[in-house]
């Protein structure tokens, strides 16, 4: 069965673009960036952010598939951690050009709603931009991209339009449906 997904393709094209969040009240949040290649915790912070919103495209990577992604030159994951807990993440894939694109951004469902989304796009999208900083011999970036589709939170284009992304592409296409929504069955009550 398959269902049909819009999608929306977002850019900011200068680093005046963001309008930071602000990061949540009590100082709990904490983002670090995941610096060793582990295939086993990024796949957990997909399952555990993507599961109830049908992110299937990584389900049937290997290890070896993953470990590539992982250590492409100039690739990065930033954690955001609440009390030492995973709460979110941000996944930079930069190209060539000085384009970076957030493959991957979001919020493990019991840390939505608590002002943290804002807070980690706001940090993922400068570290994009000051992506080359990091990485000696890259390109300065020159543009950040992402997108978000239908099947995404409710909440996702409002927050990344208030973080400076503007629309530049749409697509609607048929996507197969995800038969069972989370990391493993039964994992979001309700979904």
């Amino acid at each position: 069965m398959s269902i049909t997904v819009t999608t929306w393709y977002l850019e900011q094209t200068s680093p005046d673009d963001l309008r930071p969040a602000a990061a949540p009240d009590g100082g709990d949040v904490r983002i670090e960036r995941a610096e060793v290649a582990s295939p086993e915790f990024s796949r957990f912070l997909y399952t555990a952010v993507g599961g109830d919103l049908c992110w299937i495209d990584r389900l049937g990577m290997t290890y070896a598939e993953w470990l590539a992604v992982l250590e492409r030159p100039g690739a990065e994951t930033w954690v955001a951690y609440v009390k030492g807990t995973p709460a979110g993440y941000v996944e930079l894939d930069p190209q060539d050009d000085g384009q970076v694109e957030i493959m991957y951004f979001g919020l493990v469902p019991a840390f939505r709603g608590r002002r943290i989304g804002g807070h980690l796009l706001s940090y993922g999208t400068a570290r994009a931009w000051d992506l080359a900083e990091r990485w000696p011999g890259r390109v300065a970036t020159k543009r950040v991209v992402l997108n978000t589709c239908s099947l995404d939170g409710e909440h996702a284009m409002a927050n990344y339009r208030r973080r400076g992304f503007r629309l530049y592409d749409t697509k609607v296409a048929e996507k197969p449906e995800a038969s069972t929504p989370g990391p493993w069955p039964g994992a979001y009550p309700g979904a």
